[in-house]
């Protein structure tokens, strides 16, 4: 097979290629380019388990970055072990056909536990003091020493949170390519994730994105002059693209006044408790599942959903058929937000009693997803924080505000403007520039047997 590499510009759309990414408008004039029609959802780990399997959620069923697992009755995001996507995935088919085929994965989602030869993913250290400390996972277990040893440790307060920037996006391009010196895989899925962090805070504001674009840019540049020496296919692509937002929906807060949600008080704070709610919403950038427990006020649901403006689309099992999001792990319905509206998790009514995780970085206890993690409530009071981290004394990173207003782009929503979807360039043939989620598969499939 072809030696190939699939590089995930994540947020790469159309409207960002210019003057400043000077490297990727040249790049694109003698190249293949198309655009991937937005999927449902449009979101990372259900576009990427669709590009590497050739199915829909309704067969792989990754029907978001998270879901309600109705046996645990718990909220799960951001959970890692690639069990969890129902069908083959490219390596394996790839395995079949040609037994001397190796894969790197370098920090696709889903990364743990499969057949890849070699793969890396965030990990980080939970200590019993309550301290969280930066690392990544790998397999073979070596591989981490190694690129430790050569890179350094993998920046993840760089990778997400109000500090995230090139730096994570850097060290995981260095590492692709440490990896693929040491192993020369066939295939190398490498992600790239910068410009999710900018567009989502910024939105299209050339004046706050430049710089991030440029630096984006830097890297790709990179990453590509590595494999043309290495007469590799190349495969640049994104998720999704970020289109602009400024109007949250606190559906959950809705469902509370209305007697859906059913709240615990710990120390005064609250929590939602799901397993008891009547109703709830799991709430994922432009998307949102609604689970029902109570099947009596499914009516009064619905009614809820049509009444509440900002919803564009509400799936029953029909519509949830249609959109091929019809798997268990769905809510009862699936609902997608209008052009500049996004949902948000929040369900207390008063910002005092909110949860002690809402104001920190913790992607794992929320019941949802929150983009405001990238922002900083107050700089001296995180300097404080640290200070404290320093001296050994306990402390909480409650830093993250509690204002949806501050997002300025999100993704999710199918019905976006045309200069807003997901890109695909590729140096071998396309048979069409407008390239369904699921024939992705079928391009990378391509550019190995070329």
């Amino acid at each position: 097979m072809k030696k190939t590499v699939v590089i995930d510009v994540v947020g790469l759309s159309a409207n960002l290629i210019g003057k400043h990414t000077p490297f990727l408008e040249q790049y694109i004039k003698d190249k293949n380019l198309g655009k991937i029609t937005p999927m449902l959802p449009a979101v990372t780990t259900a576009v990427q388990s669709t590009y590497l399997t050739g199915k829909w959620p309704s067969e792989h069923g990754i029907v978001g970055n998270g879901w309600y697992d109705h046996t645990d009755a718990e909220i799960k995001f951001w959970k890692q072990s690639n069990k969890l996507v129902q069908a083959e995935k490219i390596w394996d088919k790839a395995k079949k056909a040609d037994p001397a085929f190796t894969c790197s994965n370098m920090f696709w989602w889903y990364n743990m536990y499969s057949n890849a030869d070699y793969s890396a993913t965030p990990r980080p250290n939970y200590l019993a003091d309550g301290r969280k400390m930066p690392d990544f996972y790998s397999h073979p277990a070596e591989l981490r020493d190694t690129l430790k040893e050569k890179l350094g440790e993998f920046p993840l307060f760089q990778f997400w949170g109000p500090g995230a920037n090139i730096k994570s996006t850097r060290w995981i391009a260095d590492a692709t390519m440490a990896t693929d010196e040491l192993h020369n895989p066939t295939l190398t899925l490498v992600y790239l994730p910068h410009l999710d962090y900018c567009l989502q805070k910024f939105g299209n504001d050339f004046s706050k994105i430049s710089k991030e674009l440029g630096e984006i840019d830097e890297v790709v540049k990179d990453l590509v002059k590595f494999y043309e020496k290495k007469d590799a296919n190349i495969i640049i692509l994104s998720e999704y693209g970020i289109a602009p937002v400024s109007k949250p929906i606190h559906l959950n807060r809705i469902f509370r006044e209305k007697g859906l949600l059913q709240i615990r008080v710990e120390r005064g704070l609250e929590l939602l408790d799901a397993g008891a709610s009547k109703a709830f919403v799991v709430a994922d950038h432009q998307i949102a599942h609604i689970y029902i427990n109570d099947p009596s006020v499914t009516g009064q649901v619905k009614n809820i959903l049509e009444n509440t403006r900002g919803i564009a689309l509400i799936l029953d099992e029909e519509g949830k058929k249609k959109h091929h999001i019809d798997h268990e792990r769905a809510g009862d319905f699936v609902i997608s937000a209008a052009p500049e509206y996004w949902f948000t998790y929040y369900f207390w009514l008063d910002a005092a009693k909110a949860p002690d995780y809402a104001r920190c970085v913790d992607i794992h206890k929320k019941p949802g997803y929150d983009p405001v993690e990238m922002f900083m409530s107050s700089k001296p009071r995180a300097a404080y924080k640290l200070l404290r981290k320093k001296a050994g004394f306990r402390y909480i990173m409650d830093v993250i505000p509690l204002d949806a207003t501050l997002i300025k782009g999100s993704h999710g929503n199918i019905d976006t403007p045309d200069e807003f979807h997901p890109l695909l360039i590729t140096d071998t043939g396309l048979n069409t520039k407008n390239i369904a989620a699921n024939q992705v598969f079928d391009v990378i499939w391509k550019a190995l047997n070329s």
